[in-house]
């Protein structure tokens, strides 16, 4: 019960904070075609995880509790993509390039038709 209750304080304070800072750039980029709120919450929760990560396996600096709290919880409240990048990273640190490149390509593949066929679903009057 503890665990869960770390990652759901975590996880709250990751999408208040992801949703305060792509709301200011999409404030400060009205007209833009580009989504750069989305893409900068990307990156920077790589960023950030990829700092913590570097804490946690070079240095051992961070105990379970804290591990769940800030990357599953406040990383992974902030952004999923970070996850993503990060276990894509350790395959190709571990040189299996083939199941990273399958990695990522299926998980960009699979989940458009997952996002198409879901919205799909939803019949036309619910489309308007």
């Amino acid at each position: 019960m503890k665990s869960v209750l770390f990652v759901a304080l975590g996880g709250a304070i990751g999408s208040v904070f992801r949703f305060k800072l792509s709301g200011w750039f999409l404030h400060e980029t009205i007209g833009w075609r580009f989504p750069l709120g989305t893409f900068a919450v990307n990156v920077l929760g790589c960023c950030i995880m990829g700092v913590l990560a570097g804490l946690a396996v070079r240095e051992d600096f961070f105990s379970a509790d804290a591990r769940l709290f800030l990357f599953t919880g406040i990383i992974g409240g902030f952004t999923t993509f970070s996850a993503f990048g990060l276990e894509t990273f350790y395959l190709l640190r571990r040189d299996e390039i083939a199941v990273a490149g399958g990695y990522v390509v299926l998980s960009l593949v699979c989940g458009l038709l997952a996002l198409w066929a879901g919205f799909s679903a939803i019949p036309h009057q619910f489309n308007k």
